[in-house]
């Protein structure tokens, strides 16, 4: 069974009915999510971003309620094989909260490609790639790519470890490193504090720059 309609409209992709179960003395993020990426070459060109998300417990038991079509008690990738391509064909409207740039320019993608989704442990774990509307030679400019929401209602962090970017295909002495932010995630904003409160995250959209203060970011350098 796929996620209602209503429950995929605008931010509610990632976060709806938490809205309503979030206390009125909390404001965002709602969702939290530890996030990997991989840079996917060919032929010498950089030509998609590979996205790995992992969600909290908590908006996985919401997100994947009656998913469960054999009543084991486990949900399988194909059970959840809707789940993701449906999410990931909604996040288009925000980018996938995805940005690349190689040299300074920022380059567009096409539509994502490869949805999937699998459990570990207690949290839903999707993964897409993104293709490049157009490969681009990289060359020894810097390819940077961040991942967050502009509106933080959703909270990224990039997971720890090597696992967190790698590269794929890529050009001999590539590599790959993350560097975190220097604002500290706050677990939950609360009602009352100066330019913290849940009319303040309302207002913001998706051109919005608040969020991007708590992005880590991946930088990619070639010989």
């Amino acid at each position: 069974m796929l996620i209602a309609a209503h429950r995929l409209k605008g931010l509610a992709l990632l976060a709806a009915g938490l809205v309503c179960a979030a206390s009125a003395a909390s404001a965002h993020p709602h969702v939290w999510v530890t996030a990997k990426a991989q840079l996917v070459y060919e032929d010498g060109r950089l030509v998609g971003v590979r996205d790995t998300w992992s969600f909290d417990p908590e908006y996985t038991a919401f997100i994947t309620q009656g998913l469960d079509a054999n009543k084991d008690g486990t949900l399988s990738p194909e059970e959840l094989a809707g789940l993701a391509k449906e999410n990931t064909a909604n996040l288009a409207e925000f980018g996938y909260f995805t940005k690349l740039k190689v040299g300074g320019k920022e380059q567009a993608f096409a539509d994502p490609k490869e949805p999937a989704a699998h459990m570990e442990d207690r949290a839903l774990v999707m993964t897409f790639l993104l293709p490049l509307k157009t490969p681009v030679q990289q060359g020894r400019g810097v390819a940077a790519l961040e991942v967050y929401d502009p509106t933080y209602f959703v909270a990224f962090s990039f997971a720890e470890g090597a696992e967190a970017a790698t590269l794929a295909g890529a050009p001999q002495g590539c590599a790959a490193t993350v560097t975190r932010p220097k604002t500290e995630q706050p677990k939950t904003a609360e009602a009352g504090t100066p330019g913290m409160t849940e009319a303040f995250f309302e207002a913001l959209t998706t051109a919005s720059t608040y969020g991007v203060q708590f992005a880590s970011r991946v930088l990619v350098a070639c010989p």
